[in-house]
């Protein structure tokens, strides 16, 4: 849908969501810097990962279903609700001397049914009000702000937990979220209306159109079967990035923060490449090429001496760089090759079906780094996505999708 003031309606829904992703990141890093000093686990961050993934992965099949017929603006607002009374709820268990880690997993758990929701909403909402000649730009420029919220909120939330309590610095998620509800408050978002009334056997049915709808494109399918390999390997893997750099690189609190920012800084490249500059390369090209390079930052992180910290920060932006462009090139391919109301159901199905079985990849590769050593893992999961890559590349059907409309 086309719209004159789209860019002023766009702009204003962002200048929200950027200060509410900024608290986010920066409260996630403060908790992960929190666990792992505390625990210097794997299995800790493999089990706090599963917590913030599961749920999602599970609630999202149906969420896609209800995002299509409901108000986006209302789910959102009501999705970022519910976020800030998790993050309260969080902040008043951490105040206790005792900490129980099953309640923080639950709460995390909660917290991801929220994204269950948001996340895709938010998905759909560019095509909605963004002409569709300018949607892989505004992917790039959305990769960007989330690359900048990327680089000062581990830098924020390094100094927050140095200076306060990890109950005291989850305050900032609330703030966040509040400043994003008042954004939406005062934006229109149009509504696409379904006669269709909700009930089991609806949800059923607009979930098999929804997958339909994939399984009909054979390029779509494809791309999505890949894509949802890379995740398996590459995800359980990266929330294994700051024990790389403790155990590994021999780093603390501000070495974990350089990683992140560098990992942030490369997804800022990798979105204003996209946002500033008209990439003629097809979008598929530039997915399957991303996935060579993503594998190749894993690997070569794994792979060279524990003293080169430099060099391990600079593959780290490579990776960054790969995961920014992949993730808008993907999404655009989507936004284009699927229509509006089927977006919701088409992104929540996609990735259900991405972590589901990458939740099952963390529990092995939780136990997995223990045994083998973090290095190897992350030699192992980027020599695999190198492969997937390749094929990708040598996949005909797959090779014609993505062309703009």
């Amino acid at each position: 849908m086309e719209n004159r003031k789209w860019v002023q309606t766009y702009v204003f829904i962002w200048s929200g969501q950027f200060i509410s992703m900024l608290t986010s990141y920066a409260v996630q890093f403060a908790i992960i810097i929190w666990l792992s000093l505390e625990h210097r686990s794997a299995e800790v961050l493999a089990f706090a990962g599963i917590s913030g993934m599961l749920p999602q992965a599970i609630i999202g099949t149906f969420a896609g279903v209800f995002i299509d017929r409901w108000n986006r603006k209302k789910v959102l607002i009501v999705s970022d609700i519910f976020l800030a009374l998790c993050a309260l709820v969080i902040s008043f268990l951490l105040q206790n001397d005792t900490i129980n880690l099953n309640w923080i997993y639950l709460m995390l758990g909660l917290r991801s049914i929220g994204n269950a929701f948001h996340s895709p909403a938010m998905q759909t909402v560019a095509p909605l009000l963004v002409p569709k000649k300018e949607l892989i730009r505004v992917a790039g420029i959305n990769q960007m702000l989330q690359s900048v919220s990327g680089i000062v909120g581990p830098a924020v939330g390094t100094l927050a937990i140095t200076y306060m309590p990890i109950s005291t610095v989850l305050y900032l998620d609330i703030i966040g979220a509040i400043i994003a509800i008042v954004s939406l408050v005062f934006v229109h978002i149009p509504h696409i209306k379904t006669e269709a009334k909700l009930s089991i056997c609806y949800v059923i049915k607009d979930l098999k159109d929804g997958l339909n709808n994939v399984l009909t494109n054979k390029g779509l399918t494809l791309l999505f079967l890949y894509a949802i390999m890379v995740t398996f390997f590459i995800m359980p893997t990266a929330i294994m990035f700051p024990l790389l750099t403790t155990e590994y690189y021999n780093g603390g609190k501000w070495e974990m923060s350089v990683i992140e920012i560098a990992w942030s800084v490369g997804m800022l490249l990798g979105g204003t490449a996209l946002g500033f500059f008209r990439i003629k390369t097809k979008k598929i090209t530039l997915v399957n090429t991303m996935h060579v390079l993503l594998g190749t930052s894993f690997l070569l992180c794994g792979l060279i001496p524990s003293t080169w910290f430099i060099g391990y920060a600079v593959l780290t932006i490579l990776g960054g760089i790969a995961l920014s462009i992949f993730s808008a090139s993907f999404t655009t391919i989507i936004q284009l090759e699927v229509v509006s109301n089927m977006l919701g159901r088409v992104f929540s199905i996609y990735y259900s079906l991405a972590v589901l079985p990458s939740v099952i990849g963390l529990l092995f590769t939780g136990a997995l780094a223990e045994e083998i050593g973090i290095s190897n893992s992350f030699l192992l999961s980027g020599s695999i996505t190198i492969l997937i890559g390749i094929v990708s590349f040598l996949s005909p059907v797959l090779m014609k999708i993505g062309k703009s409309k």
